[in-house]
């Protein structure tokens, strides 16, 4: 099942995404200091990144395995369902290792 292309850009992206942590973290009525300590990042890193969207995936996933979020992370960019037995059983495969001539 394919998905319908964003209308939205890397950029508006990013900023959705920072301000729906500020909403979480305010509805768990938390600092910015607060989520950070819980995060293990810097307060600047918490307040930079709901400011302007901008923080490292590393971080990102820090703050929002803080806030009981992380799992969502597991759906993204999942591969297609397999269209066939033989197409699953190619994915699960270990790809023959071949050996290079010097």
């Amino acid at each position: 099942m394919e998905t319908a292309p964003s209308l939205n850009s890397p950029v508006e992206i990013r900023r959705l995404l920072a301000e729906r942590v500020r909403h979480l973290r305010v509805a768990n009525a938390w600092t910015q200091h607060e989520l950070a300590k819980r995060a293990g990042v810097s307060w600047p890193t918490v307040q930079r990144y709901e400011q302007s969207g901008d923080t490292s995936l590393k971080n990102l996933l820090r703050i929002c395995h803080a806030l009981g979020r992380l799992d969502e992370f597991e759906q993204l960019l999942r591969p297609p369902a397999a269209a066939s037995l033989a197409e699953l059983e190619a994915r699960t495969a270990r790809p023959v290792r071949k050996r290079v001539r010097r």
